[in-house]
């Protein structure tokens, strides 16, 4: 789960990294500027959006120049229309100029992420099942994404490999079988939430049997999925996994599962586009 503290210390981080990487040894366009000029301006969608990442541009320009003002008009989970105003700025010039691009880039690809999860969670929202993201997410940027996910709609799976167990296949062959995978697991992090990914429903009796707290169903027929659904009468939580897209979200939601993961939730993103206008430098 997602805390605030982990949240600050990433943003901190990867803020600070991606600043690195674009004005290196300094910002030489923006040098071209009276240091004294200050001016000030305003940042617009250009299209329709779920908004997320207005923390990670209060660090871009906390970090390039706490003396920047920001007044944001909306907050994370609003959704905008396009030509909308998201906020204003003022401030030294050099310093909104060399801040500029870091802050656009978090703004509009965290929003990308939160968009597309509602657009999924509306397709959906008629049923109880929760969507949920996975760890397809770009490397470094996890939980800002999983962040986004979140505003959108959707929820987290686990964060990595350390807070939830997901036994697969090759866990399963290593331990000797699910009883004793499950039983292994709950030994050793009690209380850690213990999930099985089965491809059958011969597994997914012994998922049942081995007391799972979540099974994963992957690539499951919709039947399939309706008969574990009444097999599992609730003892414990299935997860439908593997290629679900939005042309076939609903039929799965429909059948009654608890949950659906969808790596489309963070990959394939598209972000959203945005345009900074300052006003004349003075």
């Amino acid at each position: 789960m997602l805390s605030p503290e982990s949240l600050r210390q990433s943003r901190i981080e990867t803020v600070a990294h991606s600043l690195r990487e674009d004005i290196g040894s300094g910002d030489i366009t923006a040098a071209l500027i009276p240091a004294d000029r200050v001016t000030d301006g305003r940042v617009i969608t250009r299209e329709d959006a779920v908004i997320a990442g207005t923390q990670w541009v209060d660090e871009v320009f906390h970090q390039v120049d706490p003396s920047v003002r920001l007044n944001w008009q909306v907050k994370d989970g609003d959704k905008v229309n396009a030509n909308q105003v998201l906020f204003t700025i003022a401030g030294n010039a050099r310093s909104l100029l060399t801040g500029e691009r870091a802050a656009l880039n978090w703004l509009q690809s965290m929003s990308g992420v939160a968009t597309n999860c509602h657009r999924y969670a509306q397709l959906v929202a008629h049923t109880s099942v929760k969507l949920l993201d996975t760890r397809k997410t770009l490397p470094g940027l996890r939980l800002a994404e999983k962040y986004a996910v979140t505003c959108g709609g959707c929820f987290n799976h686990r964060i990595g490999l350390w807070d939830a167990f997901l036994i697969k296949e090759n866990h399963i062959a290593a331990c000797g079988s699910i009883a004793k995978a499950v039983e292994t697991a709950h030994r050793i992090a009690p209380g850690r939430p213990v999930e099985v990914e089965t491809e059958s429903l011969d597994e997914l009796r012994q998922a049942l049997d081995a007391g799972a707290d979540i099974i994963m169903l992957d690539e499951f027929s919709l039947d399939d999925m309706r008969t574990a659904v009444g097999l599992a009468k609730g003892s414990s939580k299935l997860e439908a996994s593997g290629g679900i897209n939005a042309n076939t979200l609903v039929a799965v939601a429909e059948t009654g599962v608890d949950y659906i993961s969808i790596g489309a939730l963070t990959k394939d993103i598209k972000a959203i586009d945005l345009s900074m206008r300052l006003n004349p430098i003075t």
